[in-house]
């Protein structure tokens, strides 16, 4: 029978003891575990360590001075110096004042009116009746030679004159300062930090007060609150957070009919938004955004085209797009057809428009107009066809093509806005909208 020996080094026996021989506790986990004392050990050890404590009890209290002899050296208290009768107050007896006066009670002067508290003699005065007013203060304000309440000087701490050096005199009050809150805000206290942001094209105020209220805005590394005003160079900081719900806010264009207003509506007319719906979403729509109830929410039109006109309408909820589209520095294209008539008697009839109008009424059209006392940005206008007019504005004012075209001579008959910026209108069928692309951009 073979014999298997394994080669190695051998174990070492745990070690029991410490270098000085004595013995060593078992480590954590290993060896055996301390047997519980009994009942009768247990007790013999409290009244050990109570006898312990009696010890170190009675040795403290021999160290330490006795209450008498704490009291002795304690400084003796100065005598108070105010009044103390000799007899004590009998019950029932009036209470008794200024009794260290030599006359006696009754040859003492009766002061003029009536008391304000203490002894009465004509007994305590009556409490009004059930139903009279409460009369607070009667005797007070009956006393003559009383100052009113506010020409009286200011209540002085006695304790604190007595104590005061030799020579001192108080600093001068200085006059309490009221707050005006209907007080007007100057030039030199700032701008608002949503308009300041605003100007900056950080976001619109509507968004930056939303991001203000919710603590997504640091001023100098401060949390802004709503309301702040900064004036100078400041360092404006914008929570990721918000850039993110920026970027969950959609767009829409939609090709509005006619018959539609713009924004609220008016005269019986509905507004275009009302045809944001799932069933008048274009089937070719590029965009891949799958609608949402939060779509709904805060959109607002950017722009507006009147009630006779029709085409490109653009519903945002990005107040960047918004101020960039009808803000007052906005300098991006928007393009009209305009179908036009030409209303003047010397033409003769049947007179194509675009013959009947002389190149430099063109002229005007393109520069030179004024509505409401202010010249208007130039505009390039040409002839899309003998009867429609190609707008190409940098600006919006109300009706502004129409009137336009009235100062030359011509009638619109038909406006259509086909682009704005480098968005097209495209085929998207009227009544119908699209989402704005993640990729376009005006």
């Amino acid at each position: 029978m073979a014999t298997i020996t394994l080669k190695g080094k051998p174990k070492p026996a745990a070690k029991t003891r410490n270098a000085d021989g004595e013995k060593r506790a078992p480590l954590r986990g290993k060896g055996v575990a301390k047997p519980r004392p009994t009942l009768a050990q247990a007790q013999a050890d409290r009244a050990e360590r109570e006898e312990r404590y009696q010890q170190a009890q009675q040795k403290r209290e021999r160290a330490a001075p006795s209450r008498d002899d704490r009291r002795d050296e304690r400084p003796a208290r100065p005598k108070a110096t105010g009044f103390r009768p000799e007899q004590p107050q009998q019950r029932g007896e009036p209470f008794r004042r200024n009794e260290r006066s030599d006359r006696p009670r009754d040859e003492r002067p009766a002061r003029s009116g009536p008391r304000s508290g203490g002894f009465h003699p004509d007994g305590p005065p009556q409490r009004a009746s059930r139903g009279e007013p409460v009369r607070r203060n009667e005797h007070r304000d009956e006393r003559p030679g009383d100052r009113p309440r506010d020409d009286r000087p200011p209540r002085v701490d006695q304790r604190r004159v007595a104590n005061r050096a030799p020579g001192f005199e108080p600093p001068p009050q200085r006059p309490q300062q009221r707050l005006n809150p209907a007080r007007q805000v100057d030039a030199e206290d700032g701008d608002r930090l949503s308009k300041r942001m605003s100007e900056l094209k950080m976001a619109s105020r509507r968004e930056a007060d939303e991001w203000i209220a919710a603590g997504w805005v640091r001023v100098n590394g401060k949390v802004a609150v709503l309301g702040q005003r900064v004036v100078g160079d400041v360092e404006i900081t914008i929570d990721p957070a918000a850039r993110q719900a920026q970027s969950q806010q959609v767009t829409v264009l939609l090709h509005k009919p006619i018959g539609y207003v713009s924004g609220q509506a008016e005269d019986g007319y509905e507004p275009a938004v009302v045809l944001f719906q799932q069933e008048n979403r274009w089937k070719d729509d590029p965009s891949g955004i799958k609608p949402h109830p939060n779509h709904h929410r805060h959109l607002a039109p950017a722009g507006r085209l009147d009630i006779d006109s029709t085409g490109l309408l653009v519903l945002t909820q990005d107040g960047r797009i918004a101020k960039a589209l009808i803000g007052d520095d906005s300098d991006i294209e928007k393009e009209y057809l305009v179908r036009v008539e030409f209303v003047a008697h010397e033409v003769p009839e049947g007179t194509l428009p675009n013959a009947a109008l002389a190149p430099e009424k063109l002229a005007l059209l393109n520069h030179g107009l004024e509505l409401d006392g202010e010249a208007l940005k130039p505009a390039k206008v040409s002839w899309q066809n003998e009867q429609q007019l190609r707008f190409v504005l940098r600006e919006g004012k109300k009706r502004q093509i129409r009137r336009m075209c009235e100062l030359v001579g011509l009638k619109v008959v038909g406006l259509k806005r086909v682009r704005i910026g480098r968005i097209p209108l495209g085929h998207l069928p009227v009544g119908q909208w699209r989402y704005l692309a993640p990729w376009e951009k005006f």
